[in-house]
Parts: structure tokens; C-alpha cells; sequence
């Protein structure tokens, strides 16, 4: 992209012992499109200034509040014109839209709110404030899972017939919530999780990257959700079935007690004529498996590619590029469109997939729980 003024970015949450927070500041910052000029990072004053310290923010920009921060911010001449909201779920509604009412953009870590009513609130109050709302469904921003998006859009493989998709995770294989540890202790507690545990967590990535890649929406489902852990409330391990519009068949699994297990999210689409894989741990490759030719591998930043796969790579091919990089181009298609004007940032999920998402993990867990079966899923904005 052309290097403009950069766009002004305030952050809620990240603070000191968030994992994703630097995340989204690198990210953002990387292609130099947005700058971090403020943030109420935590309700701890001592680490909210740590982190002003740590990130070059100016001290009387870290803010103990985000309301504070709102309003100090759209005061400003030189304030903030983007929100990075990545806090525990509970707060992601609240804060989202106060920001959009305030009159700046927002981008949220997932899922969009902690319940499926707040997504469809949210989802009136962007139509409203005529922002810009994106989420960081980060997986998306790899190049080569754009690139298996464009060749099954191309209809390279035929009609779509069979998505698996599975994300597995070892880390909650033991009670560390019970321990003290904080990333744990909020993903398991109801009040600020939702309803969902794994599947509010790593299943809405699985789901997203879904339909994201194979271009085909679920329509129904069928899930099998658990407790694995004695004493916890919410879902560690999850197992749905899916079925898409046009006929499609498939499979979603998001564990995070698969013991041994580190970030295996793989996903593999066939259609009529062959069938494409990628992986997370091979993250620059994308296996494409032909009914009546030989397999295909191809790389990331080759020049064989397509255009939107080619734009997510910024070094040549061979050397890697990773999570921060596919964080970035979220950022970076979010911060074009901005600079543009744009009424929607591109390939960058929205509020709709949010919407989704989280229709996705209310109608699995209350189906599961209630052993229903076979059931419909609703994910519009109502």
C-alpha cells in the first residue's frame, strides 16, 4: 500500500501478561499503516503505565478507563481514530460499541461479544455509526489459506463436497485455572467466557476458516460437546458435524485437551475434482491433491500464485513468515479501507461473521446439551 499518514490506534486490554495483546500492537504497527498513540490497557494504573512505557505511548494517554479514553481521545485533534478492543470476552460488546458511537473504527480480538443477542445489538449499532468493524479471525490473513480460498472460488476443484476441519490444543489438559493462571482463569469462567468454553475459544476460528476457505455456508449441525476435566463448567472438547448449503458434508473438531497437542489447526476441502490441504505447522505450503493428476505443493510468495495470496507475503519465497505477519494483514487490508473510505474492509471478516460465529457456538451448546441432534443454524444479523 502507499504509505500515508497512519492510522491512530487506541487499544483496551493487552496489558501487562496478555498474550494477545502485543499481538494486535506488533501487528498493527508492522507495515507502518497505524500508529498506537493511546490505551487504557489495564485497570492496574501501575501496569496500564507500564505498558505506555513499554509501547512509546505518552503517559497522559494511558488511561485508567476506557470511557475515559473515549472521550478524552474524540476531544482530540490528533486522536484516536481506531479501537483494538482485546479484553475477555464480557467486555467486548460494551466496548465496541461505545467506541463506534464515539466515531472511531474498531477491530476486535474474537468472538465479536460473549453472546449471540449482543452480536446482533452490535451488528445495528455498525450499521448505525457508519464505521468501520473488523475481527481478528487471524487465520484468515495467511496467505495461503487466501490462496485455497481463491482456487476453490476459481471452481479449480468443482462443486464443494466434504470441509474437515480440526483445531487441537493440549494446554487445558490439566485444571491450571485453578492454579492461578490468568489466560486459563478467564477462558473458564462463564461470566466473562459466555457460554462457551473451547468452542467459544478456537471453535469460532475452525468455524470461520470454514467458510472462509470453502466458500459454503453450514446450515446444520450436529454437536457433540464435553467437559473433559473433572470440575470444570464449560467445554474443553467439541465434535460437530456439519452440512453446507449446495450438499456439502463436514466435520469440525476443537479440543484444547488433546494432550501433546500445541496449535493444531489443519484444514482440508474436497470438491469434485481434488481436494487441497493446509496446516498451521506448515503454514507456508498448501498441498493441492488432483482425482487425475499428480499432487501439487505450492509456496508461499511464489509468482505462480494469485494476486490477493501474493499481497499477504511481504519477503521472498522460502523464508518464513508467521502469526504476526497474518495478524498484519488483517490490520493492513483494515487500515486501507479506512484510508479509502471503503464501507467494508475487503476480505477482512466483519460483523456479519461475527454474527455467525457466535450463532455457531449458542446453537452447539444447547443442542449438545440438550441432545438434539440434527439442527438449523441461524447466523443472520437480526
Amino acid at each position: 500500500m502507499t504509505r500515508g499518514v497512519p492510522l491512530r490506534l487506541a487499544m483496551v486490554g493487552g496489558g501487562p501478561g496478555s498474550f494477545i495483546g502485543p499481538v494486535h500492537r506488533m501487528a498493527a504497527e508492522l507495515d507502518g499503516a497505524i500508529e498506537l498513540v493511546a490505551g487504557a490497557f489495564s485497570r492496574d494504573q501501575q501496569k496500564n503505565a507500564q505498558a505506555a512505557q513499554a509501547w512509546g505511548v505518552a503517559g497522559d494517554r494511558a488511561y485508567g478507563d476506557y470511557r475515559q479514553m473515549l472521550a478524552a481521545e474524540a476531544a482530540r485533534a490528533d486522536g484516536a481514530q481506531l479501537v483494538a478492543v482485546v479484553t475477555p470476552n464480557h467486555l467486548h460488546f460494551e466496548v465496541a460499541a461505545a467506541a463506534l458511537q464515539a466515531g472511531m473504527h474498531v477491530i476486535s480480538d474474537k468472538p465479536a461479544t460473549l453472546n449471540l443477542a449482543q452480536a446482533q445489538d452490535l451488528a445495528g449499532v455498525v450499521a448505525g455509526a457508519g464505521k468501520l468493524y473488523g475481527l481478528t479471525f487471524v487465520y484468515t490473513g495467511y496467505p495461503m489459506v487466501r490462496e485455497a480460498r481463491e482456487i476453490i472460488a476459481r471452481g479449480d476443484l468443482g462443486a464443494v463436497r466434504k470441509v474437515i476441519v480440526e483445531y487441537s490444543q493440549g494446554w487445558l489438559s490439566r485444571p491450571i485455572e485453578r492454579d492461578g493462571d490468568k489466560q486459563a482463569g478467564w477462558r473458564a469462567d462463564p461470566a466473562q467466557a459466555g457460554i462457551g468454553g473451547a468452542i467459544g475459544d478456537i471453535g469460532v476460528h475452525a468455524f470461520n476458516l470454514a467458510e472462509f476457505v470453502s466458500g459454503v455456508r453450514v446450515e446444520r449441525l450436529c454437536a457433540d460437546l464435553a467437559a473433559v476435566v473433572p470440575g470444570r463448567t464449560l467445554d474443553d472438547d467439541c465434535n460437530v458435524l456439519l452440512r453446507f448449503g449446495g450438499g456439502a458434508r463436514g466435520v469440525l473438531i476443537a479440543s484444547q485437551i488433546s494432550a501433546g497437542a500445541r496449535n493444531g489447526l489443519t484444514i482440508k476441502v474436497y470438491g469434485e475434482k481434488g481436494g487441497l490441504t493446509w496446516s498451521h505447522e506448515r503454514h507456508t505450503e498448501l498441498t493441492v491433491d488432483w482425482l487425475d493428476g499428480p499432487t501439487q505443493i505450492l509456496h508461499a510468495a511464489s509468482g505462480y500464485l494469485s494476486p490477493v495470496a501474493q499481497a499477504g507475503s511481504r519477503i521472498p519465497t522460502g523464508h518464513p513468515e508467521g502469526f504476526i505477519e497474518a495478524f498484519a494483514n488483517i490490520y493492513r487490508d483494515f487500515a486501507e479501507a479506512a484510508a479509502a473510505g471503503r464501507a467494508d474492509a475487503g476480505l477482512v471478516p466483519d460483523i456479519a461473521e461475527g454474527v455467525r460465529s457466535m450463532a455457531f457456538v449458542e446453537r452447539a451448546v444447547s443442542a449438545s446439551a440438550a441432545g438434539e441432534g440434527w439442527v438449523a443454524l441461524s447466523g443472520d444479523a437480526a
